[in-house]
């Protein structure tokens, strides 16, 4: 069922995402990708829904993803065989409280930014070896939780430096099935490893995620004889336009240069009018532009190959106040169209 070649897992018979759903605020409204969400709001704190602080409303957002994912697949919360979710918060709370909304058997999971890959690789592992038959994968972050959570709270006005992102207010859900039926086809999933370039400054998470999308990128294509040229697109997320500057620039000194390359971070809102620095982050980044732009061009025939690769800054609150380097992690998805070959 499944071939093991170096860091990368590539599946004979692909499992398929069968439906997805994207959720988003009021920034993610203004932005370039808004005609392709399922769910748009202008008040991310819910009041109406009885939201008592941002923490609720982020479980709210993705809550309300993943409920649309399903109801895109026709089936209902008792069929979903398990459900891989992560988010932001501490513990990832947002996913725990989503869950205990939903009651789907439940496994955490935490690769910071990069979680929509990271759930997406274990999806597709399971529904291909037939251990899960219907598994629901989902992320999601805050803008204002994860300021409160990260550096400071809206009120304190702290000024946001030029190379600091934008995190996302958005949430992203996938529906992952068994191979042979109707989807987007999982080809090939890369599990990531941690690298730290002594990268130190909370407000650069492109600098420090870099490496690892640069690792990840170059052990993949060693690993299936593949060359950027082979794809209609290389999405990373979320670099943002500082990480992507430095991603292309090492990328060239390997001798793979990616002249395909796209990030999350960069599509999800329009830099330049947005005020969103050096664009979008948070694990709600890529998974919002996954579902809500790359996936349906795989479904409509614009893309018919592209890897997915979601990229994580694993600090913590802690481990940052105590001076540690902050270390990235990149898992990378291989995705095909229906009847591509």
């Amino acid at each position: 069922m499944a071939i093991r070649r170096k860091d990368t897992v590539l599946f004979e018979k692909p499992p398929v995402i069968a439906a997805w759903a994207a959720a988003g605020g009021k920034k993610e409204s203004e932005g370039p990708l808004a005609a392709g969400f399922d769910f748009l709001t202008e008040d991310a704190s819910f009041p109406d829904e009885a939201c008592a602080n941002w923490e609720q409303a982020e479980s709210y957002l993705q809550q309300k993803a993943a409920e649309l994912c399903l109801r895109k697949a026709g089936i209902s919360r008792k069929e979903v065989d398990l459900a891989l979710a992560g988010d932001l918060q501490a513990q990832c709370t947002a996913s725990n409280y989503t869950m205990r909304a939903l009651g789907i058997p439940f496994a955490g999971v935490y690769g910071a930014c990069s979680t929509m890959a990271e759930t997406l690789c274990l999806a597709a592992s399971l529904a291909a070896t037939g251990i899960a038959h219907q598994v629901l994968a989902l992320t999601s972050s805050h803008f204002c939780a994860a300021e409160r959570q990260f550096r400071t709270p809206l009120d304190y006005g702290a000024k946001r430096t030029t190379t600091a992102q934008w995190t996302a207010t958005a949430a992203g859900a996938c529906l992952l099935r068994s191979p042979g039926q109707p989807g987007a086809r999982v080809l090939s999933v890369t599990f990531g490893r941690v690298q730290d370039y002594a990268v130190h400054d909370i407000n650069n998470m492109g600098a420090a995620m870099m490496p690892a999308a640069a690792s990840t990128l170059l052990r993949y294509f060693a690993a299936t004889g593949t060359q950027p040229s082979d794809f209609d697109a290389i999405f990373t997320g979320d670099l943002g336009e500082v990480g992507s500057g430095l991603l292309r620039e090492q990328m060239e000194r390997e001798g793979v240069p990616l002249p395909n390359h796209r990030d999350c971070g960069c599509l999800l809102y329009d830099v330049a009018a947005q005020n969103v620095q050096a664009g979008g982050s948070g694990a709600g980044c890529s998974a919002a532009v996954l579902c809500a732009h790359i996936l349906p061009h795989l479904q409509n025939g614009r893309y018919h190959r592209v890897l997915f690769v979601a990229t994580g800054a694993l600090m913590s609150q802690t481990t940052f106040l105590q001076g540690e380097s902050i270390p990235g992690i990149a898992h990378c998805v291989e995705l095909a169209g229906e009847g591509t070959e």
